[in-house]
């Protein structure tokens, strides 16, 4: 009975042999090295874009509450929202719901804001001055709008760092004039930079009383009187978040006389997490999926390639058996020789793809990432394919008689 072959000597001829043919080795592993590469990258960028919107999010507070007018029908079906939260409302909420701090009750238009030749689209937010403390935000420069302002209507405003370099590019715009439609505006502040939610650019914004919008730009609503677009409430702490939405929800509830479905939606930043992880963790596994097919493809070059060097090399085959090679030693060679070119293959386009999540980082607001344990199962898939696809043409070449196989010498 022949002896076993060393392992050792095992991987030395697979690994000769694919020395010998270099070009075949190296086109052969393209199919992985793209696949793995398109993996990394896929799922890299996927990440990102899940890291940045939370990023975003967290710029909001974990604490605080979003109240919208409408329900999810409405908003789901683009129906026009309707005008069911009103200054009252917020004014209640601050009053009777203990488990809240702060009420920033807000009125958004969008408007072409004016300042010498220069002009620029902008969201122009009629606020109080809790909005700076509910929703984080800082001055960069000069001040914030203060309860004086609140009170008297003034005509003042605070900008966003976007809308000023638009607007006021060169020299301090503090003292400085603006135009929303027929009212001319007194820039008072600059507001830090806060980036964009949802694709809205917070930083191209401009910031007015809310008594100065609803009596000189939006108007009262003779049948709802003060029309809001939404209420941003700050609760007291994280854990008192959920207590809050409850007992908001109850509030509006009575005051909107609702029996059956509610005109309005609380949103914390827990919700809007959670429906963001389900979107972005669907897109990256989506990605992931595009990766794989690639990878998939990858496995059945190989496998061909290997089936042909079988047929190609019957003779060797065949002189190994009848020199004492087993059947299990010819399996083994085959499957090394598919094991490797998937394994290194999958090292070179881990490689390739960390490159390229490195370049997405660099030039692209994105902050594509991917962990050590992403790349390392990606590597062993490559290699698991590798093996798979293997089988066959190791199969068949340990199958071969060794007579058959000499008769073609």
């Amino acid at each position: 009975m022949a002896a076993q072959l060393p392992l050792r000597e095992t991987v030395v001829m697979a690994l000769s042999t694919l020395k010998a043919n270099r070009l075949r080795s190296l086109l052969t592993m393209l199919g992985i090295v793209i696949g793995n590469a398109s993996v990394i990258t896929l799922v890299g960028v996927g990440t990102g874009a899940q890291n940045l919107a939370e990023g975003q999010l967290n710029t909001l507070g974990a604490n605080v509450l979003f109240i919208v007018p409408g329900n999810n029908d409405t908003r789901r079906q683009g129906i026009d929202t309707p005008k069911t939260l009103v200054l009252e409302d917020a004014e209640a909420i601050a009053q009777q719901v203990p488990s809240i701090r702060r009420v920033a009750p807000q009125v958004t238009l969008n408007e072409v804001v004016q300042a010498g030749s220069n002009s620029a689209n902008a969201s122009i937010s009629g606020i109080t001055p809790e909005f700076l403390t509910v929703r984080r935000f800082d001055v960069a420069q000069g001040r914030f709008l203060s309860q004086q302002d609140l009170q008297s209507a003034r005509n003042v405003t605070v900008i966003g760092p976007d809308l000023r370099d638009k607007l006021l590019p060169v020299g301090s715009p503090i003292g400085r004039s603006i135009r929303i439609r027929d009212q001319s505006f007194q820039v008072i502040g600059v507001m830090a930079p806060k980036g964009a939610v949802f694709g809205s650019n917070q930083d191209e914004a401009a910031y007015i009383p809310l008594t100065t919008m609803v009596s000189k730009l939006s108007g009262r609503d003779p049948t709802y009187g003060v029309s809001l677009s939404f209420i941003s409430v700050e609760a007291r702490d994280e854990a008192s978040t959920d207590a809050a939405k409850f007992q908001i929800t109850n509030l509006l509830r009575q005051r909107h006389k609702i029996l059956r479905e509610d005109d309005f939606a609380v949103r914390s930043q827990k919700d809007a997490l959670s429906i963001v992880g389900t979107i972005t963790g669907g897109l990256t596994l989506m990605l992931a999926a595009i990766g794989g097919v690639s990878l998939l493809v990858g496995g059945i070059g190989i496998m061909n390639i290997m089936l042909v060097s079988v047929s190609e090399r019957t003779e060797e085959i065949g002189l190994r058996k009848a020199v004492g090679a087993r059947s299990h030693d010819v399996l083994l060679q085959f499957l090394v020789e598919s094991l490797v070119l998937a394994a290194l293959g999958g090292v070179i386009g881990s490689a390739v793809g960390l490159a390229a999540i490195a370049g997405v980082a660099r030039f692209t607001a994105l902050p594509a990432a991917i962990g050590a344990g992403s790349v390392l199962f990606t590597v062993g898939l490559s290699g698991s394919i590798g093996l798979f696809f293997g089988v066959v043409p190791a199969r068949r070449a340990a199958r071969l008689d060794p007579i058959t196989a000499l008769r073609s010498l």
